[in-house]
């Protein structure tokens, strides 16, 4: 048996934050901010709006697309590094705001690769037999975690939530190979030193803000993104020419370039959202996949590759053989 993906939605805030309205809080300008990272503005949640509040608006749009109703669902798994709480989790909250009350649930941490990971480990409960129906949801909330004066973190996110419904499959089609990679000696690139147990009272330098290196960060994304979609592929035998559609993690459009160029993947190939929304991390690859099916980008038959990279450092990829929902 295979997952296959039969529902799919998306959420992002109202408010809209331009390049123009970030040059009037930090030194910096929208020709700088677009030349670097393709990005012309961002979603931004207020303060009363948490991840779950936007990932099960995204969840509610999936399942109504996969015709399953919440009692369906065996199993919630939410990638979030921006949970509501420590704990319960967004999984659990899920479960309680959906009444899937039948249904396992837990988060997966990997920050922008979340939602690949929390993918491939809901595949493998799938093809082992575990479980027939899952909800799959990213979703991350980073910009309440922004100092707001850092002009190389605060230029970059937003907010979002996306999610997937997968059920069993005999059919051949679905996720055909799946990619995990974690880096962990890398992980001091890219941190959020703050509120974990070892600063749980906020004390130090960096208090509740995240701090990134980019260069590194960048370097490390540039190697990992072609690393890991090269590794799906080899698994069944493919080629680059055989990919209909790269559906990358929307960091920042010259990684995008970059990789892209390196294989040999023309524009028409590869899904690019990030000028609207910026970084949403672990929302990033399922909003994508949401705005590509709505805009005609993805037909049956299709194969199809999620690639990410996130903190940790971590990365991962799965490609799937897209089969339509009613097929």
């Amino acid at each position: 048996m295979k997952a296959k993906i039969i529902g799919v939605g998306s959420c992002v805030p109202d408010k809209i934050v331009t390049n123009d309205d970030v040059a009037k809080i930090v030194e910096t300008n929208d020709e700088w901010i677009r030349t670097r990272t393709g990005i012309q503005a961002r979603r931004v949640s207020d303060a009363s709006t948490a991840t779950s509040d936007l990932a099960i608006v995204a969840a509610e749009k999936a399942l109504k697309a996969s015709g399953l109703k919440a009692a369906d669902l065996d199993l919630i798994i939410v990638g979030t590094t921006s949970p509501d709480y420590l704990f319960p989790s967004v999984g659990c909250l899920l479960q309680n705001k959906l009444g899937a009350m039948r249904a396992a649930a837990f988060d997966v941490s990997a920050a922008c690769s979340g939602f690949n990971y929390a993918l491939t480990v809901a595949s493998n409960f799938i093809n082992n037999g575990a479980y027939r129906n899952i909800l799959v949801v990213g979703a991350d909330t980073l910009t309440k975690y922004l100092d707001w004066s850092d002009r190389g973190t605060c230029i970059l996110f937003g907010d979002g939530a996306g999610a997937v419904v997968l059920t069993a499959t005999d059919s051949g089609a679905g996720i055909l190979a799946s990619w995990l990679k974690a880096e962990g000696d890398l992980g001091h690139h890219l941190i959020m030193r703050g509120a974990g147990s070892r600063d749980p009272e906020l004390k130090g330098k960096h208090g509740r803000f995240m701090t990134m290196d980019g260069k590194d960060v960048f370097k490390f994304a540039v190697r990992v993104l072609e690393e890991s979609i090269r590794a799906v592929l080899d698994k069944t035998g493919l080629k680059v020419e055989d990919i209909n559609l790269l559906i990358p993690h929307q960091a920042n459009v010259r990684i995008i370039d970059h990789v892209s160029k390196k294989m040999g993947l023309p524009n028409d190939k590869v899904y690019v959202n990030l000028q609207k929304y910026g970084n949403t991390s672990a929302a990033s690859i399922p909003l994508a996949l949401d705005e590509a099916l709505a805009d005609g980008k993805i037909k049956n038959g299709d194969m199809i590759v999620l690639s990410g990279f996130g903190a940790g450092l971590t990365c991962g990829a799965n490609l799937i053989k897209w089969e339509d929902s009613n097929a």
